[in-house]
């Protein structure tokens, strides 16, 4: 594509602008775009790119529920799930979760809770619920995600399973770690002299069928649609979990602030559009400049979560390399992302962001404010957020290092041999985004940046972000492989060292 080859050109032309300061105000957050490579002429050719491919086409397409999934030939509308004014089912599942949690509530039902899903039936709960649970939380909650039996061993250890609420959540109720841990949980209820197991059992399926032949009583299954992906599913019923955990209102402040940025990419041109411009930046970082990763640093130890949510979000949306055509796609797509909160990663793995051969792009996300008392270590936070932004971009001066080693008396050669060890590159891109407060309403507007962000980056590459065909391939596999572990199957192809092991850990 001409437009294309332009953006292209452009960012190879362009440099670093530490002079110019590019912010963008947008639902409540402020994005600092500064440290980036672009120019004037970069930022005309990313919109003539984004025009060139249907961007406010596919945007209104998106956000009216159009069939923007062409693989699976359905729509992704989670911005429907938190719409203000939602179609009628939506609004009859919204109510009926904020029904279960008041009753609950008012009864003192239900002292713990385990929550059973994987995948976006899981990161999405713990994320919102570590981030905004400062209140304290209002009954116990336990995770299960893995198949491994220890992740159950250790969810139901100390409770008491008479006060137990099996909140499990899976879009085809068939995923086989789900249910596999769903009937673990039925075992342990049932051991423990609960007389109506399912009874204490909540579903979350876009196959209420499946959940009510299991034995869910049907009041206690809620809702969603086929046009939910599971990643995008955390604005669903699957939010009951959260409103049982840390309140109902966390579940509508949440949609409220995800709403506002559905709005601002609506309605925001693109060079003040923060989603958009965003995903320009993430499409020359990887395509263009070589960056193969993408290190979520978040520094603030509520957003622990942030990383492997996002890591979720974007690469299996964008982990593809054919395009809608179905040919390859010719470029570097979605990048690996990573991460873990600042300072913990300043001791981890900034080393190799500031000094090692390949270098990644950084999102650094901070709060203004903080929701303690200890202003000194808030500051000293945001002051190691800002100073590892700037290192990243300026780097060091080999003869600063020098100069300042032989001021205090090291000799000539070993500062000269020394300052080369210190030297930091620089030239390394990064985005600041900065919430007021880590509110709910905050949170939403961020996981929805990311949303509309990844959908434009796969705009630009042509690339479909609502499939997963790579992880539905390794489902299948491993459906036969059990199969063959457990002797009630045999003959699929392996691979010889496949073939080893089945033999090896197969029943006799």
């Amino acid at each position: 594509m001409p437009e294309w080859q332009a953006y292209a050109k452009a960012i190879q032309a362009a440099t670093f602008h530490t002079n110019e300061l590019r912010l963008i105000e947008a639902a409540g957050l402020t994005l600092d775009l500064s440290a980036h490579i672009t120019s004037a002429t970069a930022r005309t050719a990313g919109a003539a790119l984004l025009a060139s491919r249907g961007f406010e086409q596919a945007r209104a397409a998106l956000l009216a529920g159009e069939p923007v999934n062409l693989t699976e030939d359905r729509a992704a509308w989670h911005t429907m799930l938190r719409a203000p004014a939602p179609t009628e089912a939506v609004a009859r599942e919204r109510e009926r979760v904020r029904q279960f949690v008041h009753q609950a509530d008012a009864e003192g039902k239900w002292k713990s809770v385990i929550h059973i899903g994987i995948g976006g039936s899981d990161w999405g709960v713990r994320l919102v619920t570590d981030a905004c649970g400062g209140n304290g939380a209002r009954r116990t909650l336990r995770f299960v995600a893995n198949i491994d039996g220890h992740a159950l061993k250790d969810a139901i250890l100390g409770l008491d399973a008479k006060s137990t609420l099996i909140v499990v959540t899976s879009k085809s109720f068939t995923t086989t770690e789900t249910l596999a841990n769903l009937r673990r949980a039925i075992c342990w209820l049932e051991q423990s002299g609960v007389e109506h197991p399912y009874k204490q059992v909540v579903a979350i399926t876009a196959r209420p069928d499946a959940a009510r032949a299991l034995g869910v009583p049907p009041e206690q299954i809620f809702e969603f649609w086929d046009w939910v992906g599971g990643r995008y599913s955390l604005w669903s019923a699957v939010g009951l979990t959260i409103a049982l955990a840390v309140g109902i209102d966390v579940i509508d402040d949440l949609r409220a602030g995800a709403a506002a940025m559905d709005d601002h990419f609506a309605q925001a041109p693109i060079p003040e559009n923060a989603p958009a411009q965003l995903a320009l930046a993430g499409v020359a970082n990887r395509s263009l400049l070589g960056y193969g990763s993408l290190s979520i640093a978040a520094y603030d130890a509520r957003l622990q979560f942030l990383a492997p949510y996002l890591q979720q979000l974007d690469m299996e949306s964008l982990g593809k390399s054919v395009d809608m055509s179905g040919k390859s796609v010719g470029v570097p797509t979605g990048p690996a992302v990573w991460g873990m909160p600042g300072t913990d990663g300043q001791h981890t793995f900034f080393q190799w962001l500031h000094q090692g051969t390949d270098g990644a792009a950084v999102d650094f996300i901070m709060c203004r404010e903080a929701d303690h008392q200890w202003t000194d270590e808030h500051a000293l936070l945001l002051a190691n957020c800002l100073a590892q932004r700037q290192t990243l971009l300026q780097g060091t001066s080999i003869d600063a290092d020098r100069d300042s080693m032989l001021a205090e008396g090291m000799p000539q050669d070993r500062a000269e041999w020394l300052a080369r060890h210190r030297r930091h590159e620089g030239g390394r891109p990064s985005t600041l985004i900065v919430l007021p407060r880590l509110t709910p309403y905050a949170l939403g507007a961020l996981l929805a940046l990311y949303e509309h962000k990844i959908f434009v980056q796969a705009l630009v590459w042509g690339i479909n972000p609502f499939d997963q065909w790579g992880v539905e391939a390794g489902k299948k596999m491993a459906h036969g492989i059990l199969q063959e572990l457990q002797g009630t199957s045999q003959g699929m192809a392996h691979d010889l060292s496949t073939r080893h092991w089945i033999s090896v850990l197969a029943k006799k």
